[in-house]
């Protein structure tokens, strides 16, 4: 590239996904499989505010339940 040359940012695409399909994608990261096409396409179509708000959500579900389990195994 050369200096001054705009970078372009691609744009949402119009079917941007909601917020369970976004849902769907941060679990499916949580395990750690997900096909190369598919990230390529989540990357394009999510919203990441949903994605932010998914993962916090998420990982706060995750935590809470180890804790659950740990204390119905020490008690």
């Amino acid at each position: 590239m050369k200096p001054g040359d705009d970078i372009a940012i691609p744009k949402p695409a119009q079917g941007s996904a909601g917020f369970l399909p976004t849902m769907r994608a941060v679990l499916w990261s949580f395990f750690g499989v997900r096909r190369r096409s598919e990230y390529e396409k989540d990357s394009v179509r999510l919203n990441p505010v949903y994605v932010i708000i998914a993962g916090i959500g998420a990982a706060a579900l995750f935590v809470l339940t180890l804790v659950l389990v740990v204390r119905v195994v020490v008690s």
